[in-house]
């Protein structure tokens, strides 16, 4: 509850009305039963009373004002529960949002996001489902159990022991529901972040599906996710099933017997017809409310299972923090970078590390390229630069200051970054550049995107910067993608721009006049070149050869060619591959 307290507060005033006007709706079911047997048994049957019609229309003025100030209880305690849930539940999603926007990418990596899809929609509609029925029967059950029981014994002591029997039996009764539901309905949330899973993995990667002819094999593995998902839900379900007809066959058999032993009592003289009827309808409202209760509890196991998947988000604190921070202020501002022995890895149960006693400087406005193979750690160690990770052991920093010092955004604004997968979203190309600078002119976007080469391509657009891409991007090209991606990044104009191979889908031509662009809209600034092709990094003023983790070699290209067996095998293995397609 003390992670639910804040978004619940805003709304407590619903949180109080709603249940209070359901209890004027209670309040007249309780009474209502009691003036309808007075009625029966002193206006009608008492005719030598000379009360006749007048007591009637009497007593039915009176059950008119009690339905009336029940229409009212109820519509207003419907509508302020309503409220309530709703406010609550979107205030939480919204939390639950930002408290995942704040999560590293350690965090991040702990949970699935079809698992977090399913957290933040099916798991807090299951919260606010439970929330409302809470606050519609929090007052409702109990009171026509409490009121119904009082009344009922009010009318005849004796016949009310019947529910000494009655209400034992079904308390545990649903008890032992409640206690077989609980787990269930955990199991069959997790089937349903595996389906989600699922479901977004494939449409995301719906063309790589199609080209491999997958279909048949994809439609399968959906159909396995989705019968566990349904046999799961049906085994929870069963439990509801089962309530119902459990809590009638309990009502009809104790209404039997108390229409049996009532008649005995009216046959005998000393209950009324009204009453017995009153007292049976008091005998269903108790009833009836012990069925809310179980079906209200059902819904509250099923919510407690998706209120513990939200919790363990909300608790769940961000390993990467600035809170500690002692230089908030500071900003970057002249973009050197030097990494002091540092050693990386993503698990800390990991023995070996990705990255191993990594030493060096980017000085301000150098180009330094990074080249290796494949799993060497070369984008490992650039994701250090803007505390997309942090370091195991040993210093990253930045203009001379530890990168925890600096707040994350002040250090994260100073860097620029285009990541191994090339991300664009849903809107216009425009949109998408702006994410670099919001207040950027059309003047400066136009002059980003013709630093990136992507200038050309985008005007031949019929809409040009207007143009709508679709998710991902997926209405341009790879090597168009990556253009705008550059494109955005340099209208950020950060001191510290990092490329992590982000120029693999573009022709060799058209990545040197993009490095070229370099020298002049962003001759300050530092460069940080992630490269698979020797020709990205051959005019940079230091490489650094990473191997297994580790500096295999570093200088300028001379130098390595020189001093460094790696760098050198790199190169005459891609040379000469140039030269036989040459």
């Amino acid at each position: 509850m003390k992670y639910y307290w804040k978004y619940i507060k805003p709304y407590m005033l619903f949180f109080i009305l709603g249940p209070l006007l359901m209890l004027t709706e209670v309040a007249g079911e309780i009474v209502l039963p009691r003036i309808m047997a007075t009625m029966i048994d002193v206006g009608i049957g008492d005719a030598s009373a000379g009360l006749g019609t007048g007591y009637i229309l009497s007593r039915a003025a009176m059950m008119i004002g009690f339905i009336a100030l029940m229409i009212t209880g109820g519509i207003g305690g419907h509508y302020f529960s309503t409220k309530a849930s709703v406010f609550f539940s979107s205030d939480l999603r919204q939390g639950v949002f930002k408290k995942v926007q704040g999560f590293s990418f350690k965090n991040i990596d702990n949970f699935s996001t079809g698992s977090l899809v399913t957290r933040l929609t099916n798991d807090i509609t299951q919260i606010q489902n439970m929330t409302r029925m809470l606050l519609i029967m929090a007052m409702r059950a109990p009171g026509m159990l409490i009121g119904g029981i009082i009344m009922a014994c009010s009318i005849n002591a004796r016949l009310a022991m019947v529910l000494v029997v009655v209400i034992p039996i079904l308390a545990v009764t649903i008890a032992l529901l409640l206690k077989t539901a609980f787990p269930r309905f955990g199991i069959m949330q997790k089937k349903l972040d595996g389906l989600n899973s699922g479901i977004q993995e494939n449409i995301t990667n719906v063309r790589v599906i199609k080209s491999f002819v997958r279909q048949i094999f994809e439609t399968e593995k959906f159909k396995n996710a989705n019968d566990d998902l349904m046999n799961s839900t049906l085994g929870a379900l069963k439990i509801v099933v089962t309530t119902m007809p459990v809590m009638m066959l309990a009502m009809n058999v104790t209404t039997l017997v108390v229409v049996w032993l009532g008649g005995k009592f009216v046959v005998g003289g000393s209950m009324g017809v009204g009453e017995l009827t009153a007292f049976t309808t008091y005998i269903t409202q108790i009833l009836m409310s012990l069925m809310m209760v179980s079906m209200l509890f059902l819904q509250l196991s099923r919510a407690l299972a998706s209120s513990a998947r939200i919790t363990e988000v909300l608790k769940t604190e961000s390993d990467l923090t600035d809170e500690n921070a002692s230089g908030k202020d500071k900003k970057v501002t002249e973009g050197r970078v030097e990494f002091k022995n540092v050693c990386f890895k993503y698990y800390e149960h990991r023995k070996e590390n990705i990255l191993d006693n990594i030493s060096f400087t980017a000085e301000s406005g150098e180009i330094v390229g990074i080249i290796g193979t494949t799993g060497s750690g070369k984008s490992s160690l650039v994701q250090l630069i803007p505390r997309l990770y942090d370091v195991t052991s040993g210093e990253v920093l930045v203009d001379g200051i530890n990168v925890k010092e600096y707040s994350l955004k002040n250090l994260r604004d100073g860097v620029g970054m285009v990541l191994q997968k090339n991300v664009l979203f849903s809107g216009t190309i425009e949109d998408n550049l702006r994410w670099g600078d919001e207040g950027a002119s059309m003047d400066e976007i136009r002059a980003a995107a013709e630093s990136a080469q992507a200038n050309g391509f985008v005007t031949a657009f019929t809409d040009g910067y207007n143009m709508e891409l679709g998710q991902g991007g997926v209405n341009v090209s790879g090597g168009q993608k990556q253009r705008l991606c550059i494109a955005r990044a340099l209208l950020k104009k950060p001191k510290i721009l990092i490329l992590d191979d982000s120029t693999s889908a573009v022709d060799t031509a058209t990545e040197a006049r993009i490095r070229q662009s370099f020298s002049t809209s962003l001759k300050d600034s530092t460069k940080i070149i992630i490269a698979q092709r020797i020709t990205s990094v051959i005019d940079a003023d230091k490489i650094i050869v990473l191997e297994d983790g580790k500096i295999a070699g570093m200088g300028n290209h001379n130098d390595l060619m020189k001093s460094c067996e790696e760098y050198r095998d790199i190169y005459y293995s891609q040379m000469d591959k140039e030269k036989e397609v040459s």
